[in-house]
């Protein structure tokens, strides 16, 4: 049955419900059995355990696991250093816990949303008023509601008497929602438009009321998002993606070079079949970046630290490389774009020409007074600042007069009567002490328009209207004027989305008894349009987003005109851009949707499971998606997007423990700031890439030829292993520190298919690699085969003089990973980080290479001067080779690393 349409006898009889008495114990059991409890059962998850195994058995933790048992089994055969074994099982360690706490966020959301049921509700039951647990109503309960109380489920209206409700936790929207138990509703509409129904979880700010319970736990809009949160299942990230296709990769050649060195040795090679064993376990090893996963998770705390400075907390730190390739932003609209502040932006004073900016006239001035007598907002001076107080929308004018220096609260009239604002008469009235005539009254009633218009029945007997202090603003106007001309004002406030708010009075020689006629009778003065607006750096921050290839939304709970304008004054909506609301949208196939989808740039008056079509539709297109959100309706598409981001401030609990970044400004400016920092991440994770596996691959190369040509093997196990862990890990730590090009935010964004080896990445490797094949080589052969300086050539001296070389050259090109720019003009001291573990790298090589008992472990000789000399002379070459190709592409336009 759908509540929200049918009549009220409709559900007394589906309930068998007398609403005098409520339900009785036996129907009480039977709607528990019927319709199941109110909370929210989850499935068990995988325990502690099966969370570890799982996040163990991940390609590179496997890899990873093999290193460090064969690292152990090298250490127990040879020299009894198990430094890389604890290292990379501490890498190991840190990947596991990393992973399992994430995990946990989504037990954290559903753990938030339980917290918002009611503790108590107020029944009736078998003919009496009962305070229960609100986890025991059942469907067909009598629920009585007042002010301050929180639903305890979804209800549907008996009676309703000025009743507020606060749904900002499923709409989003600050603004509360006037309810009447008296509103027909013949088809189906958004949430926010349900004024016959309240919905669990949400609070009454006033008046009373009082229904019938349609819907708990599961069935409950706050249960059916819980349900929606449960069902998603947030995947690995496009670098998780990335990092384990770049792990398999590395596994495959890691086993098919330990495979091919095997063979030539065997066939090739006078080499014990022990030792040749061991050099293909050796060569395989060496395939592996073993410090990868430690710079790459380095690089994402350090981007977790600059977030924090921006004020983008991070809750899940993957989520820091995946908003930097975020290419669509699906942006809530209020506090986020807007200022979360109603703001007068127009004024109309009968007969006048409209305000909106610049001088006011005494009788505009006189005019927002008297709406503000006609106001139950306050404000306070406190610490230097003004602290208002009130519903939102009163709140606009009195933060009006205090901008315009005109809040003077102890000039305010005493009042002497106030009739309440409610939401059948949309208006509220106060009677104050006449301004001017001593003895006499005067009424203010401020409200809705259309219940306040200039109309003959209004003013029998004004052909001019007249100001408070008694001076004509409009003379001899008809009244048919009068009204086309209020109406034609009224109709562009609201083409420009302002929301309107209309003022009479009428004065009193005395207070009557009988107030029913109180507002009968009232002189039309003006009105006041507001609209939460724009801050002032959404503008700037939607363009650096467009700019960045990246396509900004809106997704709002508010109404479509509304996201309409402001989407139109920030640039979000553009000239042949679509506004759809919610209605239009569950009309909506899958195929429309998708084949509309990049030309809809606003979405109005959605629900939960709108967002969530929204947000997948995206995904299935290829695209990143970045939701935002503050509202527990906005969880379960926080949860389902790529990267979800609640507000800091106007966020819930629910809302924040189903995201991936808080923001701690609730400011769209915040993500696109982050999605900068994003970026810096991801580029410094390839540059950390492309850094690594250079050496990696020469490595290999250098091995496989020199088997092949008959040489020999350049490098022993132990020395690829130094190469790998101290020459060039070492300083990649500080490639996760490096600042971003000045050209980031220029590029366009990183497809979810996009190879981590794109842009550049493989040429560069493919180009430093072979410069690193090339000298090690050379150098090789030098101390193998050409007696130098009376030292004769032989194996041990050439496999020296090839890992000086690597190992130096590997080490200073940190300095050519950094930027597209030429080293000498990045400087070289810039980065801090990098040049302090450059030269705690070289210094390391130095010792070793020059204390016996180390050089003994590293199984290399002593070097002549002239021998050295060519060594740096050689290792000098990669960079070199580099730096030329920087100055070529640079030319050509190209970029290496972007």
């Amino acid at each position: 049955m759908k509540y929200r349409t049918a009549s009220l006898e409709q559900i007394k009889k589906y309930y068998q419900l007398e609403t005098d008495n409520g339900l009785s114990s036996s129907q009480i059991k039977a709607s528990r059995e019927k319709y199941g409890h109110n909370d929210f059962s989850t499935k068990a998850g995988p325990n502690l355990f099966q969370k570890i195994l799982h996040h163990l058995l991940e390609v590179m933790n496997i890899i990873l696991l093999l290193v460090g048992g064969l690292s152990a089994y090298l250490a127990a055969i040879s020299n009894g250093n198990y430094t890389k074994t604890v290292v990379v099982l501490l890498i190991v360690i840190i990947n596991v816990v990393v992973s399992v706490f994430q995990e946990s966020r989504a037990e954290n959301a559903l753990a938030a949303l339980k917290k918002l049921a009611s503790p108590t509700s107020t029944v009736l039951r078998a003919g009496k008023i009962q305070t229960i647990a609100s986890n025991e109503l059942v469907c067909g309960d009598i629920i009585e509601l007042s002010a301050g109380v929180q639903v305890g489920a979804d209800i549907r209206l008996l009676t309703s008497n000025s009743l507020q409700i606060d749904e900002s936790s499923l709409t989003g929207e600050s603004e509360p929602i006037d309810k009447n138990a008296e509103v027909e509703i013949s088809t189906d509409v958004p949430l926010g438009d349900q004024l016959n129904m309240v919905f669990s979880g949400t609070n009454v700010l006033n008046g009373t009321g009082r229904g019938i319970v349609v819907a708990v736990g599961k069935q409950s809009q706050m249960g059916q998002i819980a349900t929606l949160i449960g069902e998603q299942v947030k995947g690995k990230t496009p670098l998780q993606k990335r990092i384990d296709k770049l792990a398999k990769r590395l596994a495959i050649i890691a086993f098919a070079a330990g495979v091919l060195i095997f063979i030539i040795n065997l066939f090739y090679g006078n080499i014990p079949l022990v030792d040749n064993l061991m050099t293909a376990v050796v060569l395989g090893v060496a395939a592996v970046p073993e410090t990868l996963p430690v710079i790459v998770t380095l690089s994402l705390i350090y981007g977790v630290e600059n977030m924090a400075q921006k004020k983008a907390i991070i809750r899940n730190i993957p989520a820091v490389e995946t908003l930097g390739n975020a290419t669509v932003i699906a942006s809530d609209k209020t506090g986020t774009l807007t200022q979360n502040q109603m703001t007068i932006q127009k004024i109309w004073l009968s007969g006048q020409k409209v305000w909106s900016e610049g001088h006011l006239s005494d009788h505009e001035v006189t005019l927002l007074q008297n709406f503000a007598y006609a106001s139950n907002a306050t404000a306070q001076f406190h610490d230097g600042g003004w602290e208002i107080h009130g519903d939102p929308t009163e709140a606009a004018i009195i933060r009006f007069l205090i901008k315009h220096d005109l809040y003077h609260p102890e000039n305010s009239p005493k009042r002497i009567i106030e009739l309440p604002f409610d939401s059948t008469r949309k208006k509220m009235s106060v009677v104050i002490p006449h301004p001017k005539t001593p003895g006499r009254y005067m009424v203010l009633t401020k409200g809705a328009f259309d219940r306040l218009a200039p109309t003959s029945q209004h003013q029998p007997h004004h052909p001019q209207i007249l100001h408070i202090d008694g001076t004509a603003a409009l003379q001899s106007d008809p009244e048919e004027a009068l009204l086309l001309e209020a109406e034609n004002i009224h109709d562009d406030f609201a083409a420009n989305a302002l929301r309107v708010l209309a003022l009479s009075y009428k004065d009193l020689d005395e207070i009557p008894k009988d107030l029913s006629n109180l507002e009968e009778n009232l002189n039309f003065l003006g009105i006041v349009g507001m609209i939460d607006p724009p801050r002032d750096e959404s503008k700037a921050a939607v363009q650096e987003a467009r700019t960045a290839g990246i396509k900004p939304i809106m997704i709002t709970g508010d109404h479509a005109l509304t996201a309409k304008a402001i989407a139109k004054q920030i640039d979000i909506f553009r000239e042949g851009d679509r506004v759809v609301d919610g209605p239009t949208l569950s009309q909506m196939s899958n195929e429309e949707l998708n084949t509309e989808i990049e030309k809809i740039s606003v979405y109005a008056r959605v629900s939960p499971e709108d967002k969530l079509r929204i947000v997948k539709a995206w995904q299935e297109k290829g695209q990143i998606v970045a939701m935002t959100g503050d509202g527990v309706n906005d969880a379960p598409s926080l949860r389902a997007a790529d990267v979800g981001t609640a507000m800091g401030i106007a966020g819930t609990e629910v809302a924040k423990s189903a995201s991936d970044i808080v923001l701690a400004d609730d400011n769209f400016a915040t993500i696109v700031a982050a999605i900068r920092e994003g970026r810096r991440v991801y580029t410094n994770i390839k540059k950390t890439i492309y850094y690594l596996l250079s050496a990696n691959v020469a490595e290999i190369l250098t091995m496989l030829i020199g088997a092949i040509v008959g040489w020999g093997l350049p490098f022993t196990g132990i020395q690829l292993l130094y190469i790998n862990v101290l020459a060039d890990g070492i300083p990649g730590f500080g490639l996760s520190r490096e600042k971003a090009d000045s050209h980031l935010m220029e590029q366009p964004p990183i497809g979810v298919k996009e190879s981590i080896f794109s842009r550049g990445v493989s040429q560069r490797i493919a180009i430093c690699a072979t410069a690193f094949i090339f000298t090690a080589l050379t150098g090789f052969y030098i101390g193998k085969f050409i007696e130098i300086g009376g030292l004769t050539p032989h194996h041990q001296l050439g496999q020296t003089m090839a890992f000086v070389i690597l190992t130096i050259a590997s080490t200073i090109n940190v300095y050519n990973a950094r930027s597209n720019e030429s080293l000498f003009k990045r400087g070289i001291t810039t980065n801090k980080t990098i040049f302090g573990t450059t030269l705690l790298s070289l210094a390391i090589t130095i010792i070793f290479t020059n204390t016996p008992l180390l050089m003994n472990i590293l199984e290399i000789v002593p070097l002549s001067l002239t021998h050295w000399l060519i060594a740096i002379t050689l290792a000098l070459i990669p960079t070199l080779v580099i730096e030329v190709t920087k100055v070529i592409l640079n030319k050509t336009g190209k970029k290496f690393i972007g």
